[in-house]
């Protein structure tokens, strides 16, 4: 038992760098005034789905838990880097 401490502090961390990431990208694209309205807070309003449909395990109702939750949030990375990098590339081309 004694090894099993230390995997699940490893795990936790982990969750906490991810959930920690995850918030940091959606803040980022949703702090990006040149974008549209709707571009700017849709991997935030993913985001938001994701950790309601994570706090219904608290109720019991796990199922759809974890056939959404996870879903939603690789799609809040995804359209989060994707607005991140075609930013970062706008701002390169027009520098040059």
């Amino acid at each position: 038992m004694g090894e099993a401490v230390p995997v699940l502090v490893l795990v936790a961390l982990a969750g906490i760098a991810v959930f920690g990431s995850l918030v940091l990208c959606t803040v980022t694209v949703a702090r990006m005034r040149e974008l549209p309205v709707w571009r700017r807070f849709l991997p935030l309003a993913l985001f938001l789905l994701a950790l309601a449909a994570s706090l219904l395990r608290s109720v019991g109702v796990r199922e759809v838990a974890d056939a959404v939750a996870f879903p939603l949030n690789l799609a809040a990375v995804l359209l989060s880097v994707r607005e991140i990098r075609a930013r970062r590339l706008r701002n390169a081309a027009g520098a040059s």
